[in-house]
């Protein structure tokens, strides 16, 4: 039977397609444009990677410490869509004024403010999908999420690819290039969130007793006590943060690598476009693979094709192995995320989704802190880019034992 999705239903996935956009942006055009920035100014190839790592880094350490926060707060009657509303808000500005900046350490600072703005706004928006859908449907659901992400991220993209690329035969500089695309990109992200806005919901929440700010932290301190007596879900957060770590920290450094290498910039750029366009139909095809022989075990090939995708890059260095590459992150990328979002969200309290989605956020995009530090310190302490590639393999090694040891303490999922 063919799976039929409600319009509350599309209208979420709507987003994915329109944040997608910005997450494209970010792990192709925004480092090729820093490193543009970076050379001018002198900095080095080595230098630039690093600078690129900790940037993200500290965005990703931002969300981590506002996550669980605001999640608690946005549990609270009607204030979920208000948060998401602001946080998503600051990340479209950042967006758009990035495009006029010419001097690299103050794009990285808006850098940082718009990738924190983006990133926060996921957690709520995941945190949604316990209001939209029910248990039974979540896994489709996500999957449909990240699978139309990838694919309409692809229209902007384009659109920006062939201003940034083409910009120079019809007199644009490199900077009113950047302004075009990233305005595009930013315009592209907000109208994917008006429909949403317009009909979401808030369907489980607590009552406020008058005092949201200090009510929210006192469920947030019982939250923390009771996740230790919930093995199967601390476990799953700490597996997840282990083997996501991996995932994200590719999605953060992989044109920032590819450009360190010495590789051809549109080539990158378009081998991540086939990511893209791979991942629409392998979401959706792993998707139904996961309704017959359940989404741990789909998610668990996920883990263990990882670790061959990174020890593979530890050994690249022409184009053609980047293309393979990108090929074969596309296969995975969106497939162990939508099903750890679904996974996740089916085995928390739904009345309480924002504040485990702002710890099951710290698990995810904070968990990135390390891996993106770890590639730059191992590059800059060694000078050989592929150690640091390297280092990440052992945390999707302990991601997989700790998963399977989560997956055996809750079967019924």
């Amino acid at each position: 039977m063919k799976f039929k999705m409600t319009p509350l239903e599309k209208k979420w996935v709507l987003y994915d397609v329109g944040n997608s956009a910005f997450t494209m942006l970010v792990t192709t055009i925004f480092p090729i444009y820093f490193n543009y920035l970076a050379g001018n100014a002198g900095i080095s190839d080595v230098n630039y990677l690093a600078y690129w790592g900790y940037a993200s880094s500290i965005c990703t350490l931002l969300v981590a410490l506002m996550g669980p926060t605001l999640g608690a707060v946005a549990d609270t009657k009607n204030f979920k869509k208000k948060i998401f509303t602001t946080v998503m808000l600051i990340g479209v500005a950042g967006c758009v004024i990035l495009g006029f900046l010419s001097s690299w350490i103050w794009f990285l600072g808006v850098f940082v403010i718009a990738k924190t703005g983006y990133s926060a706004s996921l957690v709520f928006y995941d945190a949604m999908l316990t209001d939209v859908t029910e248990p039974e449907r979540m896994d489709t659901v996500s999957s449909q999420g990240f699978a139309w992400g990838y694919i309409g991220s692809c229209i902007p993209f384009i659109a920006s690819l062939v201003i940034v690329l083409g910009g120079g035969k019809v007199g644009l500089s490199m900077q009113s290039s950047m302004v075009i695309a990233f305005i595009i990109t930013a315009a592209w992200w907000l109208a994917s969130a008006i429909p949403l806005l317009c009909s979401y919901k808030q369907k489980h929440y607590v009552e406020s007793a008058g005092h949201v700010v200090r009510d929210s932290f006192i469920r947030l301190g019982h939250t923390f006590r009771d996740i230790k007596k919930e093995k199967h879900i601390f476990l799953f957060l700490l597996a997840f943060f282990f083997y996501i770590d991996g995932v994200y920290t590719i999605i953060d450094m992989a044109t920032a690598y590819g450009q360190a290498l010495g590789l051809d910039s549109t080539g990158l750029l378009l081998a991540l476009l086939v990511t893209q366009i791979v991942a629409f139909p392998a979401v959706l095809v792993m998707s139904r693979i996961s309704k017959k022989i359940g989404s741990t075990n789909v998610l668990t090939i996920c883990i263990v094709a990882y670790l061959g995708i990174i020890l593979f890059a530890c050994t690249l260095d022409k184009q053609s192995e980047f293309w393979f590459l990108a090929v074969m992150v596309g296969l995975f990328q969106g497939t162990v995320q939508a099903l750890s979002r679904s996974y996740f969200g089916k085995i928390i309290p739904a009345e309480k989704s924002g504040e485990y989605f702002g710890l099951y956020d710290i698990c995810g995009k904070g968990a990135a802190v390390l891996g993106t530090t770890l590639v730059s310190v191992m590059t800059q302490l060694t000078a050989r880019m592929n150690v640091g590639v390297g280092a990440i393999s052992v945390l999707f090694i302990i991601g997989f034992f700790l998963f399977r040891k989560a997956v055996k303490l809750n079967p019924e999922v």
